[in-house]
């Protein structure tokens, strides 16, 4: 793909030097900590602050973002850093915008991914409020809506604690394990006037730690168990997208003679076209999957999302467990986004991509062989043209559109099968939102598509109906600064997840499972999917309902993305989940 910049960028009027304000510092050290953007939706609240990165910086290095919600605004940071492991910052006005990004926020720290997130709150001193407004977006202790999925907040009271704040902010948001922090600026801070910039840090001494090594006695004993089991398994888990990581993971479990298991909610971590690959990527472990589990002998877990759950659904297990994460650095009392306590049996406190090249360098397994960007390989045949359209033959006609192209999967929805695609490459595919809240595919696809603007890759998701409509007006963001993409939605008009869990409980109770539809079903009206994207200003194409009509419309689609539009096609498909989706979704324990 071309270098998309993205288009139509602001560019302010020259400004004046007339003086030096409190926010005009905040934005050097914006410009300072190498952000690129800033996606936000307007607020007074940090109004000196938007005056200084456009009159100030010039509106570049970092760049705003307008997004039309605040929830849109920490997606398309998510996003961005699903792609490149570096936070984007994002500003939230007061406590009303705060509280509208809460479920992003809540995703980025249950997905383990960096956000710069910055607030401002009206003057905490009484006296300077402005009658009603002020009072109503003045909190005492803003930062509580979200302490407990944050890595770490600060409200400062003073321009030397707020640069202060914001380096440190920066430093643990890209320490792992990662997560989002908050920082929330007093109004009264930003504007008030200084006699001159105060000296602003080195940054290049604010750097995150350098990963920490497992300890050499974990590495020996991990190395001995490895190398006398008969049976190994890796559970490929929350792993970098270096590609190196990826090489060095794929030589490990080749020298092993490891069978190997993915994740389809954490992205692209092992080929699964990989003869050494095991089972399907998938939301639950499927009876393959679980029978892996039943014969191995020594387990390494490489930062698994749900090691404890995923071995209960595996049945009996019998094998040593092996555990490389620093995960449980981020546990606390709040939230139970840290799974079930697992048994183990060693416990390697480290990342796991430094567990991998310790073990690796222990058992004298080499660097391995760097991946390639490759094109799409479905491992679906296409369908006859004329075959309606489900969840399966979706993931079919789409690889025959998609046939030659290198592409990043960005999302997929909760019925997709994993056994539908082959990820070949850490950038493959990206994973899901960590939260499990509906919404956030639209603003993760426009971050992601920013990242890769300069590569070759074009940027790909399929989306649910009810995900692109809670979140259709981020889509204009995407227009608005020429950001390509390719969106696909998987419209069956229904929220078909519950109506999965409503078949479940009629079952249960011995009513009519016919019913299951009341309340979930989005039709009558239909709605228009590719006429509210061109209401965004993207390019909207269908309602598509054959194999060969979407075939027909990815290489359109294809052909504007290359000419920078961003598009979405309305894929109007049956009602329906692969039966390992249903399964998992309606076990009961």
């Amino acid at each position: 793909m071309n270098d998309l910049t993205p288009q139509r960028v602001e560019t302010p009027l020259p400004s004046e030097d007339n003086g030096v304000w409190g926010s005009d510092i905040f934005a050097e050290v914006l410009r300072g900590l190498g952000v690129k953007y800033v996606a936000l939706n307007p607020g007074s609240s940090f109004r000196g602050l938007h005056d200084s990165l456009v009159n100030k910086l010039g509106n570049h290095d970092p760049q705003m973002l307008l997004c039309l919600h605040e929830e849109h605004a920490v997606a398309i940071a998510h996003g961005y850093a699903k792609v490149t492991g570096e936070p984007l910052a994002v500003i939230l006005h007061s406590n009303v915008g705060l509280m509208h990004g809460t479920m992003a926020i809540f995703n980025a720290w249950c997905d383990r991914v960096p956000v710069l997130i910055y607030g401002a709150t009206g003057p905490v001193d009484a006296a300077m409020r402005r009658p009603w407004i002020d009072w109503l977006h003045t909190c005492r202790d803003q930062a509580s809506m979200i302490r407990n999925y944050v890595k770490w907040d600060d409200q400062p009271a003073s321009m030397g604690a707020a640069i202060e704040s914001m380096l440190r902010a920066d430093v643990i948001a890209r320490t792992a394990p990662f997560g989002p922090t908050y920082v929330n600026f007093d109004v009264s801070i930003q504007e008030k006037q200084h006699e001159s910039v105060p000296a602003l840090p080195d940054y290049a001494r604010y750097q995150p730690p350098m990963p920490a090594d497992p300890s050499a006695t974990g590495v020996a004993q991990a190395a001995e168990l490895l190398k006398g089991a008969k049976t190994p398994v890796i559970l490929a888990g929350r792993v970098s997208r270096d590609p190196a990581d990826w090489a060095r993971r794929v030589a490990l479990a080749e020298a092993l003679g490891a069978e190997v298991l993915t994740d389809i909610r954490i992205g692209a971590s092992f080929p699964t076209d990989h003869p050494q690959h095991r089972g399907k990527p998938a939301f639950f472990i499927d009876d393959a999957a679980g029978e892996v589990l039943r014969r191995a002998d020594v387990i390494l877990s490489l930062d698994w999302l749900d090691v404890a759950g995923t071995l209960k659904l595996g049945g009996e297990i019998k094998a040593k467990v092996i555990q490389a994460s620093i995960d449980y650095q981020l546990h606390n009392g709040w939230g139970m986004e840290h799974q079930a306590l697992p048994a183990l049996d060693l416990h390697l406190a480290s990342t796991p991509d430094a567990a991998v090249h310790a073990l690796a360098d222990a058992l004298g397994v080499g660097a391995g062989t760097l991946p390639e960007d490759l094109p799409v390989k479905p491992a679906l045949d296409a369908p006859p043209a004329d075959t309606p359209l489900d969840i399966m033959t979706l993931a079919g006609a789409l690889g025959e559109g998609l046939d030659g192209v290198c592409a990043s999967m960005v999302r997929l929805p909760l019925g997709w099968a994993g056994e539908s695609w082959h990820f070949r490459h850490p950038l493959d595919f990206l994973g899901s939102d960590g939260g499990a809240g509906i919404g956030s595919g639209p603003g993760m696809l426009i971050g992601a598509a920013l990242a890769l603007k300069d590569s070759d890759r074009l940027p790909v998701a399929v989306l649910g109906d009810g995900d692109f409509m809670m979140a259709a007006s981020a889509f204009w963001t995407a227009a608005h600064y020429g950001t390509p993409f390719l969106a696909v939605v998987s419209n069956n008009r229904s929220f078909y997840n519950d109506e999965v869990h409503q078949e479940r409980v009629a079952v249960a109770r011995n009513r009519p499972v016919e019913n299951k539809w009341i309340g979930q079903r989005i039709g009558d009206p239909d709605i228009d999917i590719a006429g509210v994207a061109r209401a965004q200003g993207c390019e909207g194409i269908g309602p598509v309902t054959t194999a060969g009509e979407l075939v027909e419309a990815v290489r359109k689609g294809i052909a504007m993305v290359q000419e920078g539009k961003s598009v979405v096609i309305d894929a109007r498909v049956q009602p329906g989940y692969n039966p390992n989706m249903v399964a998992g979704l309606t076990r009961s324990e």
